[in-house]
């Protein structure tokens, strides 16, 4: 089984034009995150996928491998189905470009299921809630699952919810256990190049959450609980926050 991760990486940004390419201690964050992801044990090929020249220019720069893909995707998956139909990968792992601290284990968590049972046609992680503030804020994508692992829901609302609790939101979310979404993907190859021909579905327009679409249409998604953290950069603070922490 032959497994790429991509990366899909855009220079254009409404919080942080330029993000791909800011210094991290001496790296562009793209190399970052290219360089983390390229030490998961069960990835045989790390790619960038971009639309800029600048972030291709690079990436090449550093001894890694971009590809350059059309300026019209709307989202991060459909550029990686681009790449995807000129790979003859099994496996398919979608990285953020905004992870420098992405935890290779996190990226072989995810793989494993796909790699043991073949019926499953994307995977993804979840972290355990610890604090009511991130139960609350609808920033934070919460997943539940069946018995076997596999989504039930994504929302941005706070899921769980038990009736027999119903004080305040805080004391409630003390007799549950909640886990937030890490927005990590492996699909199956063929799932990824027929993703993007599905239509919009209504959950999916009304939470803004693309992984809807793919339970809404019937596919699996295999989330796998993890106690491995990482620091996504959305803003100039959180920039400070990451060069903070490998300082």
């Amino acid at each position: 089984m032959r497994i790429t991760a991509i990366i899909p990486a855009r220079y254009a940004s409404s919080r942080f034009p330029g993000k791909p390419l800011v210094d991290i201690l001496g790296k562009p964050m793209i190399q970052r995150v290219y360089e983390q992801t390229a030490q998961a044990e069960l990835v045989d090929e790390v790619l960038v996928a971009t639309d800029d020249r600048r972030i291709a220019d690079a990436v090449e720069a550093f001894g890694g491998r971009a590809c350059m893909t059309s300026d019209r995707h709307e989202t991060g998956t459909d550029r990686l189905a681009e790449v995807a139909a000129q790979l003859n990968s099994d496996l398919i792992v979608n990285v953020q470009g905004d992870e420098p601290l992405i935890d290779p284990r996190m990226i072989d968590q995810a793989i494993a299921p796909l790699k043991e049972d073949n019926t499953i046609d994307m995977g993804t992680l979840m972290v355990l809630i610890k604090e009511a503030r991130e139960y609350l804020n609808p920033n934070v994508v919460k997943v539940v699952t069946n018995r076997q692992g596999d989504a039930l829901y994504f929302s941005r609302a706070p899921i769980p919810w038990s009736r027999d609790y119903s004080e305040t939101a805080a004391a409630h979310f003390e007799h549950i256990r909640a886990f937030k979404h890490v927005g990590l993907y492996v699909y199956r190859r063929e799932f990824l190049l027929e993703y993007p021909s599905l239509p919009a579905t209504p959950l999916e327009q009304m939470e803004k959450l693309e992984q809807l679409r793919a339970l809404e249409n019937g596919y699996r998604i295999r989330v796998v609980e993890t106690d491995l953290q990482s620091q996504g950069v959305d803003t100039p603070q959180d920039l400070a926050r990451v060069c903070e922490i490998l300082s």
